[in-house]
């Protein structure tokens, strides 16, 4: 077969003529004979000759790489004040070294690393534009979003029952074992850390006031969401992402399907019903860790810690965590299926937009639950 073929070492004879060099190459220029074929040339990238001419006609084999060493050395004997003629070349080769001219790579420029404030003016204005390119792609699939709920109350039938159950269990049910895990942690630590400072002053009790509040009203929901947002939203952006490099998103486009309705709103659906239910059992899991730290380390039986959890806590409490869970489940699958209709045909833009979509879902989540704060101690909750 004739890739099992040795090929022929590659040769250069040189002639001189007064100031010219003839130089007639022959044998096969490939790939495997590329380090012979450079170790050939060396000697003739530098010489006094006012011309050099490059004999091609006699080599056997060519492919890309023995044409680039060949041009290599023209570039570097052109450059150096040499006249260079390259003869002996049929039809197919001229194509090939005419292909070679046009596709030199592009001259090195080291970055400017001194400051300037003309370009961190620039820096920064380029990143108001991509905020504001961003938020009118969340406008965007948002009203799309509401346009599609309107449909879909009008004709239920053209919900995706089926799709909204399984990212429902990609979703919630497959996540509850880290969030349970994570967030007994959490409420051990807070137990853990809140008893050791209390306990100078003889408040150990009240380390059940400082976890109940602060795991149902803030630590439950938060960390919820990031988790959720690392795990669920990343991978809505990959499989968006993954169908955007196979030409699938524009193939529902070709055949009249809504990418909305049918990549969007399922999962938006599934992530906004599992957001409250795994706060539900961030929090349960948070009390459970709390009271056992607080049973061994501050040796508060469970039956007082219960006792003193009723009296901290009310059903106002809990319900504050679980309001927030919806919107903040609104805003990951936004952002992910935003960032995954953002990739472009590479596996970096993939990486890129996967690693955007975590970071903005974790942002945005602390500002949302920000202005919550804001909005309950406003009106008094």
């Amino acid at each position: 077969m004739a890739f099992l073929e040795k090929n022929t070492p590659p040769a250069c004879a040189s002639e001189s003529d007064r100031d010219v060099l003839r130089l007639k190459l022959s044998g096969d220029w490939v790939i495997s004979t590329a380090a012979e074929a450079e170790a050939l040339l060396d000697g003739f990238r530098k010489g006094p000759h006012q011309g050099v001419v490059l004999d091609v006609s006699a080599i056997g084999v060519l492919d890309t790489s023995g044409a680039w060493i060949i041009h290599r050395l023209q570039g570097a004997l052109e450059f150096g004040g040499t006249r260079v003629k390259l003869c002996g070349l049929d039809e197919k080769r001229t194509v090939l070294f005419s292909e070679l001219e046009k596709h030199h790579p592009p001259a090195f420029k080291p970055e400017k690393s001194r400051f300037s404030i003309v370009g961190m003016l620039e820096a920064t204005g380029r990143q108001v534009v991509a905020i504001w390119h961003d938020l009118l792609a969340m406008l965007h699939i948002f009203g799309s979003l509401g346009m599609v709920l309107f449909t879909v109350l009008v004709q239920p039938k053209r919900l995706r029952g089926i799709s909204v159950a399984v990212q429902f269990d990609r979703s919630c049910i497959g996540a509850v074992p880290i969030v349970a895990l994570m967030s007994f942690l959490i409420g051990a630590i807070i137990s853990q850390q809140g008893g050791f400072y209390l306990r100078q002053f003889g408040a150990d009790l009240y380390v059940v006031d400082l976890a109940g509040i602060l795991v149902l009203r803030e630590i439950g929901v938060i960390l919820t969401a990031i988790m959720v947002a690392g795990r669920s939203g990343s991978a809505f952006t990959a499989e968006i992402g993954a169908m955007r490099m196979r030409e699938e998103v524009d193939a529902l486009h070709v055949i009249g399907l809504s990418v909305t309705e049918v990549l969007v709103l399922p999962r938006i659906l599934a992530l906004m019903l599992a957001l409250p239910i795994l706060t539900f059992i961030s929090d349960m899991a948070s009390l459970v860790g709390s009271g056992l730290v607080a049973w061994i380390y501050l040796d508060i039986p469970p039956a007082a810690f219960l006792i003193r959890l009723r009296e901290a806590i009310t059903m106002e409490t809990l319900m504050v965590g679980l309001v927030k869970a919806p919107f903040m489940a609104l805003i990951v699958g936004l952002i992910a299926c935003v960032e995954g209709l953002k990739v472009e045909g590479s596996a970096d833009s993939l990486g890129r937009q996967t690693t955007m979509s975590v970071v903005k879902a974790i942002f945005l989540v602390i500002v949302v639950d920000g202005l919550f704060a804001i909005f309950f101690a406003a009106i008094g909750v």
